[in-house]
């Protein structure tokens, strides 16, 4: 089922969770493309899918592949915060 969600004067569609797992290659397009997503199961809202603003925005700040062979997990990290 799809649906229409108006806020802020700004239409979005919302999408069920299984139609975007079924059709994740047209909803990526359309992200792509500008398009954003309201993605619901049993009609209630779960998250939304937007493009980035700027992609410039994203900088890597540390390679944890460096430290430790495959990554080092979000546990440890957390441990040492």
């Amino acid at each position: 089922m799809l649906s229409i969600f108006v806020m802020c004067g700004m239409k979005q569609q919302i999408i069920g969770l299984k139609e975007l797992r079924q059709n994740i290659n047209k909803y990526y397009s359309a992200v792509q493309k500008g398009g954003s997503f309201i993605i619901a199961r049993k009609s209630k809202p779960l998250f939304q899918i937007v493009p980035l603003d700027d992609e410039g925005t994203w900088e890597r700040v540390a390679n944890f592949t460096k430290f430790k062979k495959g990554g080092v997990s979000i546990e440890d990290i957390l441990k040492r915060i």
